[in-house]
């Protein structure tokens, strides 16, 4: 089959069925439920009871590139992920350690030339028009302690401490929204991928402790180990001793503050941020350290009925010209969940990301300018564990220099979860 004639099909069956999950009774569980295997004839509830959750989920994208630097081709980019956590205090039925909890997370990436649309779009590495490129293979992304307080200062969870192999990004830009999209600056990277490895393939040494003064502020801080090529797909998330030689490794440091106000008499949710970073890399060319300070406002601007209305969402970052990749990024965009009648879980997306790059980026004295990168998506909820994603995407200078072709693709993301 034509893959854009299969693409076609997939979308009507995704509609078909999303149909169905919406009117599904109630006593339909396993269709209208969290996960596609059920409660394993129960013996996931008898083990949540006991203080252990699995989570497992599986995730695509289809592209069809309608045209780039190399032309019009097809990819698929693809992930398994499996992840648990124990909750010691229920495990070993002690009061004492309540909040106490061990967590665990392996994924795999298809490591095939096919999967990675930018074999065609040729973008820098940040723009990569899909999410699910990097740290191909197994990989183990997780292996730690979280301790979060019940109460602290009469703040409920006013106090959480994590600690072991962990990955930055998961700890610190919780932004919810941007990661539905199938690109990797605004799913993965967040705009600080462009120059440090901030994404989703960086796991390191590592803790993190974060304090709420109020029910609706925090300051997190975080220190971590860095090294010298984390993400390569050869060392599979096992490079627990960083570098071969330790001279190279070094520290990195994260810290973020924000508020999470409630607006208005529809009390509509919000989160503005503010955070710094500084990673160690005296191994490198320029030598020092690199830094970088962001913004986050995220903001639900209409609400329709429980979690349905319009949000915003937006995302800054700042950095020395001399030694990053890119001086500026920015993303933003809109959802809209529960934008046509009787599909109150789908939801309509549309966001840009831009980034202005480094004069560390000149190419024989000549310094490329920015990449611009539109993806607009509507997501059909199939059932309680399923999605279907159709979105386009169009990249204008995909590295930041005219003499790549801009890239038009439409295509598909798909998920399931275990």
């Amino acid at each position: 089959m034509n893959p854009r004639a299969f693409l076609l099909w997939l979308l009507s069956l995704g509609f078909v069925l999303g149909v169905r999950a919406e009117e599904s009774s109630p006593s339909d569980a396993w269709w209208n439920g969290k996960q596609m295997t059920g409660d394993w004839f129960g013996a996931r509830t008898v083990l949540a009871d006991n203080g252990f959750k699995f989570d497992g989920r599986w995730r695509g994208i289809y592209f069809g590139i309608l045209d780039s630097e190399f032309g019009s081709g097809n990819a698929f980019s693809q992930e398994v992920v499996f992840a648990g956590q124990l909750d010691v205090s229920k495990a070993l039925r002690w009061e004492s350690v309540e909040g106490l909890a061990i967590f665990g997370e392996v994924r795999w990436r298809d490591p095939g030339p096919d999967a990675n649309p930018n074999n065609w779009v040729q973008a820098d590495s940040l723009f990569n028009p899909s999410r699910y490129t990097g740290g191909v293979g197994w990989r183990l992304m997780t292996a730690g302690l979280r301790y979060t307080m019940p109460k602290f200062l009469g703040v409920k969870e006013g106090l959480s401490v994590t600690g072991g192999w962990i990955q930055p990004q998961k700890e610190f830009v919780d932004q919810p929204l941007a990661k539905l999209f199938a690109n990797n600056a605004m799913a993965s990277a967040e705009g600080l991928g462009g120059n440090i490895p901030f994404n989703s393939s960086f796991s390191t040494w590592g803790g993190t402790i974060q304090v709420k003064p109020t029910e609706q502020s925090y300051v997190k801080t975080g220190l971590f180990m860095s090294f010298p090529n984390p993400t390569d797909p050869a060392n599979q998330g096992l490079q627990f001793g960083g570098h071969g030689d330790p001279s190279q490794n070094g520290l990195f440091f994260m810290g973020e503050t924000g508020i999470t106000p409630e607006i208005g008499p529809g009390k509509l949710p919000g989160k503005y941020a503010f955070g710094a970073y500084v990673y160690g890399e005296d191994n490198e060319e320029y030598g020092g350290n690199k830094s970088g300070y962001y913004w986050q406002a995220d903001q639900m601007i209409w609400r329709e009925d429980g979690e349905q209305g319009l949000r915003m969402f937006s995302f800054f970052v700042f950095a020395p010209t001399y030694n990053n990749d890119f001086s500026f990024y920015m993303h933003g965009g809109l959802s809209y969940e529960g934008l046509i009648p009787g599909r109150a879980k789908d939801q309509l997306i549309a966001g840009v990301a831009m980034g202005n790059y480094g004069a560390a980026m000149a190419e024989d004295g000549v310094e490329p300018t920015q990449t611009v990168l539109m993806e607009a998506a509507y997501r059909i909820r199939l059932s309680g564990w399923s999605f279907v994603q159709p979105f386009a995407q169009y990249i204008s200078r995909p590295d930041g220099f005219s003499d790549v072709a801009n890239a038009a693709i439409l295509g598909v993301s798909l998920g399931a979860d275990f």
